[in-house]
């Protein structure tokens, strides 16, 4: 329309140099939802502030958006390039609530994901669109399986749409939110663009100004499409993380045809015992095996799988390998038998980047899982792992030394998988287990392919100009891509690895590869280590957002008796847990580390006292903490039995809050008295 609006960040006088890219990220959400979705700002004034106290990210109250400091604060010697990223995101977030949020808002608490679902959504696609798509959805689903997908596993799973609460801040979920976010995506792949934005268009001409429900929003997409939807709402019914299996994927010379069967099941979740099919779409391509292209036409077809059972047919001039799922074009889990070769063919060959990726990450995950599974039944005792598959050396020599390619997708690819995500893939998780077999592969690629790793690294060197890190796209992807491989080069933690570690760790000019550095520093017990920490927290000058760093650094570290290093670190005069942020450096930070997991349950008893600490002035950052025990079922005996016994001691505490109360007792039920005995 051409109106001004005044937009205006407030913070500490100390730190109004450091609010740039906030103030950038605000006017390009701004510009970037007129462009996509047709929504323009309608007060004359947008205002921003900012806390340094604060349990949440943010908060979107009209024209007067509240953010942590964390997610404000942005500048080269103090933030990251994924902190940056995230700024970006989380603004954009903010932001795009003002139209789904605050001019529609929702019914009621039950409704939640209506807004942050929808608004998550479309806070991911204003950030692939302003760095990279591939990277931004490889990261989202990451974040997706190690997350929320445990939580559908768990004894808090519950639908999109919960049902029922005790604590309402117990329902800021990564199912209410991330999985929310991906059940409108899947509105986005069975619609098209096109489609998805007519549902919109419909969607804020039919509730403007009024306070509707998931249903609305559905009755919108589908009326301005002509779609039946029905099933659809199955999503907003079920929790779960529906599991979908290729049971036949053959190809038919003479018919010059795929046939691909797939089936879906959801296992039970508390309350839930029986579950009725979904309506997945599922985006497949086919590489021909001569041609190692894509054979359809369009590359890329979605298939709507709504039954429990159901057979496609696709046309296919060759044999072919099928790429399944790509874009992860609904929140599943798939059953797919694949040979290593076929894995490794899609890496090379498939266009579609998050599918390479995924094909990256499956053929790492299994090597994983297999030499875990041997660490764990020796106890680490006398374990020899056979050497590296050939194939995976290849593919990943290939990925290394490749030219052209966005060097943020070769780093995801070369990266080792989650270790989080990996975990929901194990019976029983054995978190220590898991870190020494990734050691293990860190170490034989960096021995393997020394050579390579050198040369491609010192071929990554900032450009002597630079003075600080720049915000330009190949800059961030150079450095991580450079991070990545320095993970790899520094794998046996000797002298040598040490030394390199701590070169980069001078050398950086900027936060992204200092802190990268002194993460592997960290893990490295020696002079180096002690160095750097002291350095880093000399340079810190007191800045609370860099000493949080400094605090989660070695909360995560692989050193010896580190719960021992996380209770000095408590008394430290700049802890605190009364600040949201320094306490999440710290404890949370933490409870990811698998030391957090060792059978003596000196670490469950560290975050049990601090649970028990904090309940008493800040319940929900408590319940938070609790719920790094909500998956103890999935852990063997003896680590259930010490995390039953923490978990026991937390309920009964006098005085304690709602929030954590819920988050223990749903926790607890099913646990017989005999199991902490």
């Amino acid at each position: 329309s051409g109106r001004n609006v005044k937009v205006s960040i407030f913070s500490e006088p100390e730190d109004s140099s450091k609010l740039t890219w906030a103030l950038e990220s605000v006017l390009k959400s701004m510009k970037w939802d007129e462009e996509r979705f047709g929504r323009e700002y309608d007060l004359d004034v947008f205002n921003v502030v900012c806390a340094k106290d604060f349990n949440m990210g943010a908060m979107e109250n009209k024209g007067l958006n509240i953010f942590n400091a964390a997610l404000l604060l942005a500048d080269p010697s103090t933030t990251t390039d994924a902190e940056y990223q995230r700024i970006l995101n989380v603004v954009g977030h903010e932001y795009f609530h003002n139209w789904t949020g605050n001019r529609v808002t929702c019914r009621d608490w039950f409704q939640l994901t209506l807004k942050e679902g929808l608004t998550v959504f479309r806070d991911q696609l204003f950030t692939a669109d302003m760095c990279s798509a591939a990277v931004k959805r490889i990261e989202d689903v990451v974040f997706l399986r190690s997350r929320q997908f445990a939580e559908d596993s768990g004894p808090m799973a519950h639908p999109i749409r919960p049902e029922t609460y005790i604590a309402m801040d117990n329902f800021y979920t990564a199912t209410v939110y991330d999985k929310g976010a991906e059940v409108i995506r899947m509105y986005h792949t069975l619609l098209g663009e096109a489609g998805f934005r007519k549902g919109m268009d419909l969607y804020f001409k039919r509730h403007d100004g009024k306070a509707v429900t998931c249903d609305d929003f559905r009755a919108a997409m589908a009326d301005a499409n002509g779609r039946d939807l029905g099933q659809f709402e199955r999503w907003y019914l079920q929790a779960g993380t529906p599991e979908v299996t290729v049971s036949e994927a053959v190809f038919q010379p003479e018919r010059k045809k795929f046939k691909l069967t797939l089936k879906q099941r959801t296992p039970p979740t508390p309350g839930q015992v029986e579950k009725h099919p979904f309506h997945i779409p599922i985006k497949v391509g086919l590489i021909g095996k001569t041609s190692k292209k894509d054979i359809l036409s369009p590359p890329t077809k979605v298939l709507e799988l709504t039954e429990a059972e159901q057979t496609f047919e696709l046309d296919a001039a060759e044999d072919c390998v099928l790429s399944f799922l790509r874009d992860f074009s609904a929140p599943v889990k798939v059953k797919h038998e694949q040979t290593d070769e076929d894995i490794a063919f899609l890496m090379a060959h498939d266009s579609d980047d998050f599918a390479k990726w995924q094909a990256a990450h499956t053929l790492a995950s299994g090597l994983l899982k297999h030499r875990a599974e041997q660490w764990r039944e020796k106890q680490g005792e006398d374990v020899e792992f056979a050497r590296l598959p050939k194939i995976y050396v290849e593919a990943f020599k290939q990925t290394l030394l490749e030219q052209g390619r966005d060097r943020s997708i070769q780093a995801y690819t070369l990266r080792l998988p989650d270790r989080d995500g990996v975990a929901q893939e194990m019976e029983p998780i054995d978190p220590l287990a898991l870190k020494e077999a990734t050691e293990s592969v860190r170490r034989e690629v960096g021995q393997l392919l020394k050579s390579d790793l050198l040369k491609v690294y010192a071929s990554l060197s900032a450009p002597e100009s630079e003075a600080e890190e720049s915000r330009d796209q190949s800059e961030v992807s150079r450095r991580r891509l450079r991070n990545v491989i320095l993970y790899f080069l520094t794998g046996e933690r000797d002298k040598e690895a040490a030394a390199l570690a701590m070169n980069h760790f001078k050398s950086a000019k900027g936060m992204t590869e200092k802190y990268a550095a002194l993460s592997i520093l960290c893990d490295i017990e020696g002079p180096e280590r002690t160095a750097a920490l002291e350095q880093f927290y000399r340079d810190a000058k007191g800045d609370p957002l860099v000493l949080d760093k400094w605090f989660a650094v070695q909360a995560l570290s692989d050193v010896r008796n580190v719960t021992e290093t996380v209770k000095e670190l408590q008394k430290h005069a700049d802890f605190t847990a009364k600040n949201p942020n320094r306490l999440r450096a710290l404890i949370f930070s933490f409870t990811r580390n698998p030391q957090f997991h060792n059978k003596d349950g000196a670490g469950y008893a560290l975050l049990a006292d601090s649970v028990l600490a904090v309940d008493r002035f800040n319940p929900q950052i408590a319940a938070r903490g609790a719920g790094a025990f909500l998956q103890w079922k999935k852990y063997d005996e003896t680590r259930q039995r010490e995390m039953l016994k923490q978990l026991r001691r937390i309920a009964n505490a006098p005085g304690l809050s709602v929030d954590t109360l819920e988050i223990v007792q749903k926790a607890l039920a099913g646990a017989s008295e005999e199991a902490t005995a």
